[in-house]
């Protein structure tokens, strides 16, 4: 029966799953396990229908684009990574908001053009770093790191980064500052295509709770 297919919802630990917690309450999906203490990979819910998938959060559009998750909840900023391919992005569930920003050294040069060569930009958001810079029309070399972004100008690597700012202290203890804003990053609803056809009803009325519960914060 259609009210007895299995929902899987891939996850990632940390600020995510804190956030998205009140809002799988309000659609009925509470969680037995923390998944902080738990070495359980797989959890179990209150609605004996429904999974959670504990992944990396750079894993998840690729679990969902397989099947292997019917469902997640994923950052734009790793959306855009991605690429979105085979999966449909019906909401976005406002958590976990930040900002997209190229930054380094107060007055960095943004832009340097002939004989002084292509600035430096590291980054692990390639593809967003890519696109922001060739929409200006410039030409850098990326530099691709996946951690501690903000040494990169520091120690003469790099000469700017493209990361995510909340509250921009973390830049500040290091001398640096944003300098450009690429774009708006929160968490979005991902859901399979094959899931959405195959188990329309099930996702639809969880994607209805949801965006209930997101209108009303």
């Amino acid at each position: 029966m259609v009210q007895d297919q299995l929902l899987t919802i891939a996850l990632s630990k940390g600020r995510i799953f804190e956030q998205a917690l009140p809002l799988l309450a309000s659609a009925g999906i509470q969680v037995h396990d923390d998944p902080e203490t738990s070495r359980k990979l797989i959890l179990d819910t209150a609605d004996a229908r429904v999974k959670l998938v504990i992944i990396r959060a750079s894993d998840v559009p690729t679990y969902v684009q397989y099947g292997a998750a019917d469902l997640g909840v994923a950052g734009k900023d790793v959306l855009l990574e991605h690429g979105g391919e085979g999966l449909y992005e019906p909401l976005d569930l406002g958590i976990a908001r930040c900002r997209l920003m190229v930054a380094g050294r107060p007055r960095a040069p943004l832009d340097r053009r002939g004989a002084q060569g292509r600035l430096r930009v590291a980054t692990k958001y390639v593809r967003s770093a890519e696109r922001h810079f060739a929409a200006k029309g410039q030409q850098v070399e990326i530099i691709k790191l996946y951690g501690s972004m903000e040494l990169a100008p520091l120690v003469g690597l790099a000469d700017l980064i493209v990361d995510l700012v909340e509250s921009g202290n973390t830049l500040k203890a290091n001398g640096l500052v944003p300098l450009e804003h690429i774009c708006d990053i929160s968490s979005r609803l991902v859901v399979n295509k094959a899931a959405w056809k195959m188990k329309h009803a099930r996702v639809t009325g969880l994607l209805e709770a949801l965006r209930g519960q997101v209108a009303a914060t």
